[in-house]
């Protein structure tokens, strides 16, 4: 006889409804590892540190370009009213110190800072082949505490006005205001950095914009590694919260490579990430 049993036809039923299911789940997407790493979250910290770092370098060339050698400048059209610079030239190496006080500072750009910038150097802020070494007390931008080192080493070219910056980084921002539970970005690497408009107005940080480019290495909150080779450089701006453009080629954290594009020099927090043969468009988190 060719009969099956309740049984047996419960099971097949059972057997058969559980392939169809998964037949009909959405597949993995290629490459992610989770909704936290992939998409937006790398993406906006490496724009977010990266941005950080060329502002703090900006800080410290406004500050030593025009107030070497004084004591106690306020940097009234370039920082903040309540900013005031300090120089040191009699100590070696020579200090240059960028206080915004233990309050919030309303700035040109309208951002908030508050702590202080040290820079550390010898000779003239702007000689060639100057070394600067910049540190941070308790230094914070729109509450995000900035620590770590940022070295500068400067480039001068045959055509004038044309040098550059060799940039070894080492710094983090903490994006938790809870002093009991840090969440810190780390951005490590060596970095070639281009100041490609502002330099004829130094006295007006808002149009100045850089260019960077070479390799870093960003750490997230949640402990995973990136590694980024900048494939087209980075441009950033002073008044612009994001990567206005640039690709960078990433890889890390049980992934692999992945290219992301953010878009063609436009400050819209708009960029793409190309995951093998996938393309996804992204949105970018100040």
């Amino acid at each position: 006889m060719h009969c099956m049993s309740n049984l047996t036809k419960g099971a097949f039923f059972i057997v058969v409804s559980m392939l169809f299911l998964n037949a009909c789940h959405p597949s993995p997407t290629p490459g992610a590892t989770s909704n936290e790493d992939d998409f937006s979250g790398y993406a906006s910290d490496a724009s977010r540190v990266e941005w950080v770092t060329d502002d703090v370098i900006s800080i410290a060339d406004a500050s030593g370009f025009i107030y070497n050698g004084t004591t106690m400048k306020t940097t009234h059209t370039t920082l903040g009213t309540c900013c005031t610079v300090g120089t040191d030239t009699i100590s070696s190496p020579h200090t240059l110190t960028i206080r915004f006080g233990p309050n919030d500072c309303l700035c040109q750009d309208g951002r908030y800072r508050k702590g202080t910038i040290v820079v550390n150097y010898f000779g003239h802020y702007s000689d060639t082949a100057q070394v600067h070494l910049l540190t941070f007390d308790n230094y914070y931008v729109n509450d995000i505490q900035v620590s770590g080192y940022i070295k500068t080493l400067r480039k001068d070219t045959t055509v004038v006005g044309d040098w550059y910056y060799k940039v070894l980084v080492n710094d983090s921002l903490n994006m938790s205001q809870d002093p009991l539970n840090s969440q810190y970005v780390v951005w490590t690497g060596n970095l070639v950095r281009k100041w490609v408009s502002g330099y004829v107005t130094t006295l007006d940080r808002n149009d100045d914009a850089w260019s960077v480019s070479g390799n870093a290495t960003l750490t997230r909150p949640n402990g995973h590694q990136f590694s980024c080779d900048i494939a087209t450089p980075l441009q950033f701006a002073t008044n612009c919260d994001f990567a206005e453009s640039g690709v960078i080629d990433v890889t890390g954290y049980l992934s692999p490579m992945r290219v992301l594009n953010y878009g063609p020099s436009n400050c819209d927090g708009a960029a793409a990430l190309n995951i093998g043969t996938n393309l996804y468009n992204i949105t970018l988190v100040k």
